[in-house]
């Protein structure tokens, strides 16, 4: 028979003590990295204690609801715009802020759906775009009186339900107009001023200017111009309030001439004034064309986006089909002493189509994707036109290439 070997004791519990004290080392270990602050990776804190902060952003055109967009969108409960934007709401999950043109008002349809020329659009096409990853919309436009104040009390406050949502160029009252309406995303805080060149002759109610902002251009000179040199100076007292208070000050303007591709004098003055006044990125809607892209010293100046999401019907060589998205990187930059500063980088441009057939079936489509094969069969020499156009005042802009 075997003999059992004799079992050391001492050497037992000295085992089980060894394996105690690793353990519970191992936890305070992993505890005291789980305290640790955790750092996004688009932050930055260096060995000087300078901080930077990013954000990325996507901007878009104007989303112009004629019957023949909403007919097309009916379904059996209401309208679902949601199909037309699956290709755009890949692109639009990967930006922290996304912004876009509501060119015809959300009244509803509970005061009857309209067309061109006085417009009045269904609800649903902005849960179509808060599904798809906007939180930044101008509602001040050329349309925004076409259906009268029940219109707009509605318009507005279907966008004041939305809390992730900021949505600036149309108010109920004097009060929140002059609000200070600021949003933070990474450290970054920011804001959008809006103004529209007019209301299609719809005269704005008296004493009620703060239904829609109103920047009139009531002449052939800008200089000359004495109802739109006097509003500069509400548009400097608008800024002034905002801009010791946000990192990134954003500008809307609805502006230009349909169907022109070349800033007229008007929106040069426009943005050379913007520029001195402090605004970081000046965006343009209205003509539903393209037009160039360009910095005014630090300051992105996005002449036209064109249409995003539209059913018109004027288009020439696929002028208002062919629409704009454009991107841009905002880093904040914070030094030791704690001066703060504000730097656009890695801006892009990405042409989009928005495809039909029979009025049936849209869909807003990049030039980059492969699929822009199948919809447009000119794409190539479409691209090519369009992309110039984009780059006519600055040729370093970039323009995504067809895949």
């Amino acid at each position: 028979m075997k003999r059992r070997r004799k079992v050391n004791k001492k050497k037992v519990i000295l085992f089980i003590l060894i394996i105690i004290i690793l353990v519970i080392g191992s936890i305070f270990i992993v505890s005291k990295l789980f305290d640790k602050e955790v750092v996004p990776s688009d932050n930055i804190i260096d060995k000087d204690n300078n901080k930077e902060y990013s954000i990325n952003m996507l901007m878009v055109g104007d989303l112009l609801v004629h019957d023949r967009l909403y007919n097309a969108m009916k379904t059996s409960d209401g309208y679902d715009f949601k199909p037309a934007l699956t290709y755009i709401k890949d692109i639009v999950k990967d930006y922290d802020v996304a912004y876009y043109n509501q060119e015809t008002i959300l009244g509803g349809t509970e005061i009857g759906l309209s067309s061109y020329p006085a417009f009045n659009s269904p609800y649903e096409v902005g849960d179509a775009m808060i599904d798809a990853g906007f939180n930044l919309v101008s509602l001040a436009t050329n349309h925004t009186l076409d259906r009268g104040e029940k219109a707009i009390t509605n318009s507005v406050n279907y966008w004041n339900s939305k809390s992730d949502v900021l949505a600036v160029g149309s108010y109920l009252s004097n009060e929140d107009r002059d609000k200070i309406n600021i949003k933070e995303k990474n450290n970054i805080t920011y804001t959008m001023l809006n103004y529209t060149y007019g209301t299609n002759g719809i005269k704005v109610p008296t004493g009620k200017d703060y239904l829609v902002n109103v920047w009139p251009c009531t002449g052939n000179n800008p200089s000359t111009d004495t109802k739109y040199q006097e509003y500069k100076n509400k548009v400097k007292e608008d800024i002034n309030r905002v801009r010791d208070k946000v990192d990134l000050l954003i500008v809307a303007m609805h502006w230009g001439v349909e169907y022109t591709h070349t800033p007229t004098s008007y929106q040069i003055d426009m943005a050379n004034f913007l520029e001195k006044q402090g605004v970081d990125i000046i965006i343009g809607t209205h003509p539903h064309v393209v037009m160039p892209v360009t910095y005014i010293n630090d300051t992105l100046v996005i002449y036209s986006l064109g249409n995003f999401l539209s059913a018109q019907e004027t288009n020439i060589d696929y002028n208002t089909t062919v629409g704009l998205l454009s991107t841009v990187k905002i880093t904040k930059h914070i030094d030791k002493d704690n001066n703060t500063s504000i730097k656009l980088s890695d801006q892009n441009n990405e042409l989009i189509y928005t495809y039909s057939k029979n009025n049936k079936d849209y869909k807003v489509i990049p030039f980059s994707n492969p699929d822009i094969k199948t919809y447009l069969s000119d794409y190539e020499r479409v691209y090519n036109k369009y992309a110039s156009v984009i780059k006519n005042m600055d040729n370093t802009i970039e323009v995504n290439s067809i895949n």
